[in-house]
């Protein structure tokens, strides 16, 4: 399988830095595009702090060596805009963070990675914290 775009969504929490790690060490290894994704939900958080987020993973990211990455902020809700996004720029891979959510409270809240593992059009890495 060659790889030419690896979408990583973040949700900033701590687990966020070893997840751009690991997604940039996959695009190094492939020569592969890495998008950084940030789907803003209405309760996010201000356009500024996304912003230097955004650059200070991208900047890890390069720093870890991967060449072509880019970095974009959609509004809406998780799941969807990740499978939405995957879709436009026909991702050959998701990594993504798991949060190791009990099954009670995947029930009762939803669990975005669950949902995009289940539902990707592409194959799907899950990264636990």
């Amino acid at each position: 399988m060659t790889l030419t775009t690896i979408l990583c969504p973040l949700d900033f929490s701590a687990a966020s830095v070893a997840l751009v790690a690991y997604a940039a060490a996959l695009a190094v290894g492939t020569g592969a595009e890495l998008r950084l994704l940030y789907v803003q939900e209405p309760a996010g958080l201000a356009v500024a702090g996304i912003e230097a987020e955004l650059y200070a993973h991208r900047a890890a990211a390069e720093a870890a060596g991967a060449r072509r990455v880019s970095t974009t902020t959609v509004q809406g809700e998780a799941a969807p805009s990740i499978l939405a996004e995957a879709q436009r720029h026909h991702a050959d891979l998701i990594v993504i963070g798991a949060h190791g959510q009990t099954c009670l409270s995947r029930f009762l809240m939803g669990n975005t990675a669950e949902t995009v593992v289940r539902t990707a059009p592409c194959p799907t890495l899950l990264v636990r914290e």
